[in-house]
């Protein structure tokens, strides 16, 4: 290969990262908030928090975009129930989100994947960090109101691609009550320190279980361990969510109707934390005003 070819194609790759980079801030200028739901462990059900407020933000009018950037173990098409793939005929000719609701849209790599759900994604951090951002440069998102990020566990590629790439995302980070999850998310909490996103509040999940027998609460994880964290650390502790059977049979099944059913106490107790988000980001229903629109929210220029 001769210098001047050389000289091309990186000139040519540094095009298309300025073309994509143009993109990207187009794309988030017409999402109004960005969060970042993460933790410093696995299986504290962060996946379900995630999926579980993109839902409940839309059900209560709000235009709703969920992004699920855990390329390696993505669980939020399962959560969801959802089917299908991505649709073509956007703006510019870009691919289209899966739609869950009229107003909430999805993407996640296993919409991608064909029929083979169980093959693995093995990837290195280049491609992750390019998958991340093809998210947000290559899919035409209506205008959100909201757009929730699924990370992975850990401060790895995912989560610091997201930093890098959505600056003003906001982190909302679950864990469960116990020492050996609470030592991670110290983790996760210097992590946001370090890369200046702000922290919404942590979520302790799995904080007790309502015996459905006698009613006394069995802390099987412990309790309070994520209320104690956040006030060392001077972050707002948002709920704390009882362990339910119901979560773990709807989410197999891919169905999470429970969030309608008010008779039980994670249900009381995750609206309530909807309820603080809302407060928090000041957001009212439907107000994706941002540009020209039409009657799906979906962006038709730039203004």
């Amino acid at each position: 290969m001769t210098m001047k070819s050389q000289g091309s194609q990186a000139e040519n790759r540094k095009a298309q990262m300025e073309k994509q980079n143009k993109e990207i801030t187009e794309t988030l200028r017409h999402i109004k908030n960005k969060i970042l739901v993460m933790s410093g462990k696995g299986g504290v059900g962060k996946s379900s928090v995630a999926a579980y407020l993109s839902v409940a933000l839309a059900k209560k009018g709000f235009r709703v975009g969920l992004m699920d950037v855990d390329l390696h173990g993505p669980s939020i098409p399962r959560i969801l129930g959802l089917k299908g793939r991505l649709g073509f005929g956007g703006n510019d000719k870009k691919m289209l989100p899966i739609n869950y609701l009229p107003n909430m849209e999805v993407i996640s790599i296993e919409t991608l994947m064909g029929e083979n759900k169980d093959a693995a994604t093995i990837w290195r951090g280049p491609l992750k960090i390019g998958a991340i951002r093809q998210f947000i440069s290559d899919i035409d998102w209506m205008e959100l109101d909201y757009l929730v990020i699924d990370s992975p566990p850990g401060t790895g590629d995912e989560p610091l691609t997201v930093a890098q790439t959505i600056p003003d995302a906001k982190a909302l980070i679950v864990t469960t009550p116990q020492e050996v999850s609470l030592a991670d998310v110290r983790k996760s909490i210097n992590f946001c320190r370090q890369v200046k996103m702000d922290i919404l509040g942590l979520v302790e999940n799995m904080s007790g279980l309502k015996c459905p027998y006698c009613g006394k609460l069995i802390e099987v994880f412990k309790t309070q361990g994520g209320e104690v964290t956040a006030q060392k650390e001077g972050l707002r502790l948002l709920a704390k969510l009882p362990l339910e059977l119901e979560v773990v049979k709807e989410g197999d099944a891919g169905d999470i109707s429970l969030l309608d059913n008010q008779a039980l106490l994670i249900t009381q107790e995750f609206n309530k934390m909807v309820a603080e988000i809302m407060k928090l980001t000041d957001t009212k229903a439907s107000s994706a005003g941002h540009g020209n629109k039409d009657l799906a929210g979906r962006k038709t220029g730039t203004g």
